[in-house]
């Protein structure tokens, strides 16, 4: 497989919610796969051939698998729904290596973990990690709509988890959101790990402006909940030499830009590492990642996820 891709296979299909499935993925031939650190993540290429990054969230020393929990996003570009309804045991599945972009700081003196909904992905290797080397100095607040739809529930009920993990139904309705404040209230010495839905995390940080930058750290990829516009076609055009490309409704930015022959730095693949930032010229674009700021989206945009409202956008390339 190109660009670094490499086929793993899928050995189990496990529904943990109505919408979550957990993957479990091997090598082909049962060679042991590289141990990766808690907070690390996969890029994979669904069955509708798009990429998208899944935190791997099972123990980090285990060879034999990889594990994955996938959401599928009715609302969403299609991704996720495709793992979620197509993928299936013993299918093949294009993987390229893991990075980790949300890296667990080891030896702090305790650990707040903040999870929503999926969410808890990245999470959950943390805590495992932690757990496999006897430590207990931390804890999880975990907010989900109900029972039902709370991914891992029946591991995180256990007894060994009771005086370590606090979970927040709300029922979808935002005025039972749990009030993060008196947790947040007053910084100590905890290094704080948040990931979840954008409003959750938005939270968080309105929340921890007075904790030491250092101690406070986001995962979003994968995790946002808004709803974007329903892709279509447009152009891109290059400032250097007026080439005009077309970029199809079912095509990134990215894709369409290199199947031109022209060479974008680029990594994760899910507007998260801002690799693949571009100057942006002129055109409206529609940002779908997590990297820029509101000042700078008028200048930048990220050509792995992004798209255009305006029928063409021009590139500084």
């Amino acid at each position: 497989m190109s660009d670094n891709y490499q086929p793993l296979r899928v050995i189990k299909k496990q529904l943990l919610t109505p919408d979550v499935a957990l993957f479990d993925l091997a090598s082909p031939d049962e060679s042991p796969l590289p141990t990766f650190t808690p907070g690390a993540h996969i890029t994979v290429k669904t069955p509708k051939g798009l990429p998208r990054s899944y935190s791997l969230c099972g123990l980090t020393s285990d060879s034999s698998r990889w594990q994955i929990a996938v959401k599928g996003e009715k609302a969403g570009r299609g991704g996720s729904l495709s793992m979620f309804e197509d993928l299936k045991a013993g299918d093949l599945l294009a993987v390229r290596p893991w990075l980790n972009q949300f890296e667990l700081k080891e030896n702090a003196k305790s650990y707040l973990f903040i999870a929503g909904g999926i969410g808890i992905t990245p999470i959950m290797s943390m805590m495992l990690h932690l757990l496999s080397r006897g430590q207990r100095n931390f804890q999880l607040i975990y907010c989900t709509r109900d029972e039902g739809h709370t991914p891992f529930i029946e591991t995180l009920s256990q007894p060994e988890w009771k005086d370590l993990v606090k979970i927040h139904h709300d029922q979808g309705d935002l005025s039972k959101s749990l009030d993060l404040w008196p947790i947040l209230e007053n910084p100590n010495a905890a290094d704080v790990y948040c990931c979840g839905p954008t409003a959750l995390m938005d939270s968080v940080k309105d929340m921890s402006g007075h904790w030491p930058n250092e101690c406070i750290h986001f995962e979003s990829f994968g995790t946002s909940e808004q709803k974007h516009e329903e892709n279509k076609p447009f152009e891109v055009v290059l400032k250097s030499s007026g080439k005009t490309i077309e970029v199809p409704a079912d095509v990134s930015i990215l894709d369409a830009l290199k199947a031109n022959g022209v060479s974008v730095m680029s990594s994760c693949e899910s507007g998260t590492c801002g690799s693949c930032r571009t100057g942006l010229v002129s055109g409206q674009a529609e940002h779908r990642d997590y990297v820029l700021m509101d000042s700078e989206k008028d200048q930048s945009i990220m050509v792995c996820v992004s798209r255009a409202k305006s029928p063409s956008l021009v590139l500084d390339l």
